[in-house]
């Protein structure tokens, strides 16, 4: 049985601070915009805030190549405005989790600037500096942002790693100086009252220390090179130092992002025996649909792999870790466009998706939008996307001769941007986010999907949110209970019981996960006497079961319904 934990009981909610609100006019969101929404956020029923990075940066990637780990980006406000944010969540019950990236820095840190001015500087080895080999980069691994992984510096004349982007060097985590300086960092915000981390790319943090060439996959002279700077050999050790140095001297939640970690590996972070993370993000959901060249090539998802994957989770955690739940975030499409239906059955296939976030073993976590249905958008020129990784992915396109239009319908699916899109909070101009000019245009259906029409719409998919998040905090079965997956073999349905034997109760989740109707027949093996509604996304759904009533149920597009067995 599952120890019980606040923050496995918890729902959380991530802002992208720049997209939330804007509460000064300069069209960019800002501390004192989360500020303003707070009551909001009580109001949804939200217990943990996550905030995407407002450290001092130059924002090259948002926000995520920082210049100073103890300073607040200017445009997004002062020390002050972040400790009233604190303060304004404490105040309300709520908790503030920060994001943590350590895995490299912006070159204007004070680390770097050093680092780059000679070999022998004290800094120069707080990053991974080599010489090139016959002029050309030390190795051919190439960047997540497209092009070589190496940046030639010509004032010592050697190259250094940068994984994302030129301006993002990556930290010499072998550099023990380094790591007390990240760790003195983690403890200096966590003594201002920060409740957790989620912890970017951290199973980036420790590379092959060879730096040996990626095996060559395709014609291009950069290989990705993952398989060397992706759960390092050295990984483990750094996440129980950090832990016996930080984590373990507070009360806090933490939850790395991790690709290329599965179910198997996931059990190693996260046993609580072992002392490293309390949860893990992994992708091996949200890259169903990548071709074999990656996110940017286009492969249709099954629903058999979605549940395979998310059931397989469930299982090989369920006695030694916890998961975490996500189907959406500031780095991938709105949910509701990739695995639901953003037309004809928008609020439905909403309402179920949730439905499926808030009734699996673990921690639910909400990007900000999705609690009211936003969806992808279609700007009509590449001059409106602001997201570096997009814009250099159609550059390099167009290098290669791609259709332009070709392009721009990726992006369309699967662009970054699709989800910083303004906050939609009413259908004044700019949907309310902002006075002034917004930093990336507002999704133009903002008119029709925002929070205040849905605060006044009963059947709106917030107020759904609302009641999801009240029976899991209702019901400890929503939290603890173990997963059984039904019909594992159905084309259509996704299917499960979970169980808690503290209070020998049983939750029954019914989800059709397309647009045709379709028929749930209750296996035999599953018995009980009459079934309660919990919630559903139809206002006329059965009330109260009984086994027989489960023999033939036709479920309509998209419907979702639970119901607690007796």
């Amino acid at each position: 049985m599952p120890k019980k934990k606040w923050w496995k009981e918890s729902v959380v909610y991530q802002i992208y601070p720049r997209s939330f609100k804007d509460s000064n006019g300069d069209g960019t969101g800002d501390l004192q915009g989360i500020i303003s929404k707070l009551d909001y956020l009580k109001y949804l029923g939200i217990s943990v805030l996550w905030i995407s990075p407002v450290y001092h940066s130059p924002n090259v990637d948002n926000g995520y190549d920082i210049s100073d780990y103890r300073g607040i980006m200017t445009e997004m406000g002062t020390m002050a405005d972040w400790e009233a944010l604190r303060d304004g969540l404490h105040s309300r019950g709520m908790k503030l989790v920060m994001d943590l990236v350590v895995n490299h820095t912006s070159d204007q840190h004070r680390w770097f600037q050093e680092s780059r001015l000679s070999k022998d500087n004290p800094y120069r080895d707080y990053y991974i500096w080599r010489p090139g080999k016959e002029g050309k980069e030390p190795n051919n691994w190439s960047s997540e942002f497209s092009g070589s992984a190496w940046e030639y510096d010509a004032l010592t004349e050697e190259y250094y790693l940068h994984v994302f982007s030129k301006n993002q060097p990556d930290l010499n985590w072998d550099n023990k100086t380094v790591r007390y300086e990240i760790y003195d960092m983690m403890k200096w915000w966590l003594d201002k009252g920060v409740d957790g981390f989620r912890m970017d790319v951290i199973n980036m943090i420790a590379k092959d220390p060879e730096l040996p060439d990626a095996p060559p996959v395709n014609s291009s002279p950069y290989q990705w090179g993952g398989e060397f700077f992706i759960n390092g050999p050295r990984l483990r050790y750094y996440l129980r130092e950090m832990h016996t140095k930080v984590l373990c001297k507070y009360d806090l939640m933490t939850v790395g992002e991790t690709r290329w970690v599965d179910a198997d590996m996931a059990r190693f972070f996260v046993d609580e025996y072992r002392h490293e993370l309390n949860m893990l993000f992994h992708f091996e959901l949200l890259e169903l649909d990548y071709g074999p060249d990656g996110k940017w090539d286009k492969k249709a998802w099954e629903l058999a792999d979605f549940k395979r994957i998310i059931s397989n989770w469930q299982t090989k955690l369920a006695e030694s870790g916890w998961n975490s739940h996500f189907l959406s975030n500031h780095d991938h499409p709105r949910m509701v466009s990739r695995f639901g239906n953003d037309t004809t059955y928008r609020v439905e296939s909403a309402k179920m998706l949730a439905t499926l976030l808030h009734t699996l073993q673990g921690t639910p976590y909400i990007y900000q939008g999705d609690e009211i249905g936003m969806t992808n958008v279609r700007f009509p020129s590449i001059e409106h996307y602001r997201d570096i990784e997009t814009l250099n992915m159609y550059e390099e396109g167009l290098k290669n001769s791609k259709d332009p239009q070709e392009l721009r319908e990726i992006i369309y699916e699967k662009g970054r941007d699709n989800a910083r899109t303004p906050m939609q909070w009413d259908d004044s101009p700019h949907a309310g986010f902002t006075d002034g000019t917004p930093w990336i245009n507002v999704n133009s259906n903002y008119q029709e999907i925002n929070v205040e029409q849905a605060q006044q719409d009963p059947s709106s998919i917030l107020h759904y949110y609302r009641k999801l998040i009240e029976l899991r905090r209702q019901y400890p079965l929503f939290v603890y209970g173990d997963y059984k997956l039904l019909l594992p073999k159905h084309t259509q349905i996704y299917s499960y019981l979970r169980r808690w034997e503290e209070n020998a109760e049983t939750l029954l989740v019914i989800l059709n996960f397309f647009e045709e109707s379709t028929t749930f027949i209750l296996p035999e093996r599953v018995t009980f006497q009459t079934g309660r509604l919990l919630i559903a996304n139809y206002p006329d759904t059965n009330p109260v079961i009984e086994m027989a009533d489960l023999k033939d149920f036709t479920l309509r597009p998209y419907e979702a319904c639970v119901y607690l067995l007796d």
